[in-house]
């Protein structure tokens, strides 16, 4: 299966849930690493100079249509057009929540991974295929999931 695991940057367990999904058999889109020598898309490289951080909304519309945002963008965007079944996992920011409400309007089988260290209910998540207790629960509902569907 050809998953995208949608997380925050400062998520620990995000390159764990990674590792699984390939050992289990499945294909992943990485956005820490999309390819070979890609370390994903950061926002420090369209203004080196100043932290992106303290932008104001001016800039950071500026920083949108910025050719290296825009290559981040297509390459999350296509690789979630790509991908089988979408994995988010928790906790994580406004990104990885607008990945998912995207898959789950476009059909994708969508699972929701929470984290015990930082839970908060959502109501919403009820829109996914299954929300999960932990990563321990993902390893086993993916295991049940062959590669191939």
């Amino acid at each position: 299966m050809k998953i995208y695991v949608a997380s925050s940057w400062r998520n620990p367990f995000q390159s764990e849930v990674v590792t699984i999904c390939r050992e289990l058999g499945h294909v992943v889109y990485d956005f820490r690493n999309p390819a070979p020598g890609d370390n994903g898309f950061h926002w420090s490289e369209i203004d080196p100079n100043k932290d992106w951080k303290t932008w104001d909304t001016a800039e950071y519309l500026l920083a949108l249509k910025h050719p290296v945002a825009q290559a981040g963008f297509d390459a999350d965007f296509n690789a979630m057009k790509w991908a089988d079944m979408m994995v988010l996992v928790s906790p994580c920011g406004r990104s990885a929540h607008l990945e998912m409400g995207w898959a789950v309007g476009a059909g994708k089988k969508t699972v929701y991974v929470l984290s015990a260290e930082d839970f908060e209910p959502e109501l919403m998540v009820k829109m996914c295929y299954i929300v999960l207790p932990g990563i321990a629960s993902f390893t086993d509902f993916l295991a049940s999931q062959p590669p191939g569907t």
